[in-house]
């Protein structure tokens, strides 16, 4: 079964077929800015205007940047704050005429990695981590998702995790690998005091470019790269929607 899935994020939006059994897209990852602002009305017809692109049947997942309780979105620190206290499977309905699944974008990619990527079949504790403008969170205990742990915006050195180690800090400082990933490794080890986890999964865009700086990481957790990178969050949303009730 393909069904779609969209991973909104602060300055573009993906979609993409995913077929959940085997656990792969199906089509080209399709992209389209992210309106700006980013209201309701305007991103919602973003993502219609994406789904025309790709002619499906069935539920819909969407991956949000935000953190969402049974489908309401409750924050908005890199989407519109009109968007708080939104009811993202109704909107869904609305605009595309199809059930559907809002959650939030790192648990998404969590739940692909756990799926069909790099934790799959994985016991214990494991924490995905993806690196871009923030650093985006997803805890998993034999495979259980517990949502919205937002552990990017612990602190460190008085900034939040984030403005410390993500990879648009990198990019703005102009970090080379080595004093980029000596500040990954102190966000990894106050995690670790933390969470006790067995397994790290470092995803997001950086880690299509993993082997560059594995050398250089260091944790009493095994660490292991993301496997779907920048198509986690589409595939995760599918996912999320083939497990709707």
């Amino acid at each position: 079964m393909n069904l779609l899935g969209f991973d909104v994020g602060g300055s573009s939006i993906k979609a993409g077929l995913v077929d959940v059994a085997a656990g792969h897209l199906t089509s080209e990852l399709k992209h389209h800015p992210t309106p700006q602002p980013s209201t309701p009305d305007a991103l919602m017809g973003a993502i219609a205007t994406l789904a025309q692109q790709l002619p499906s049947t069935g539920p819909v997942g969407i991956a949000f940047p935000s953190v969402v309780q049974r489908g309401i979105v409750r924050t908005a620190a890199h989407i519109d704050p009109s968007w708080i206290g939104m009811d993202g499977a109704a909107l869904i309905r609305k605009t595309l005429r199809r059930p559907g699944t809002f959650l939030n974008d790192a648990d998404a990619a969590g739940v692909a990695e756990m799926k069909c990527g790099a934790g799959r079949d994985t016991p214990g504790s494991v924490v995905m981590l993806t690196f871009g403008t923030g650093i985006g969170t997803a805890l998993f205990v034999d495979g259980i998702l517990y949502p919205n742990t937002e552990m990017g915006h612990l602190e460190l050195h008085g900034v939040g995790g984030e403005e410390w180690a993500s990879a648009r800090t990198r990019t703005e400082l102009n970090l080379d690998w080595p004093a980029w990933i000596a500040r990954v490794n102190e966000y990894l080890d106050a995690m670790y005091r933390l969470l006790w986890p067995d397994v790290f999964i470092l995803g997001g865009a950086v880690s299509e470019r993993f082997d560059e700086f594995a050398p250089l990481l260091k944790s009493k957790a095994q660490i292991r790269p993301a496997q779907f990178a920048n198509q986690a969050g589409v595939m995760g949303a599918a996912l999320a929607a083939a497990s709707m009730p």
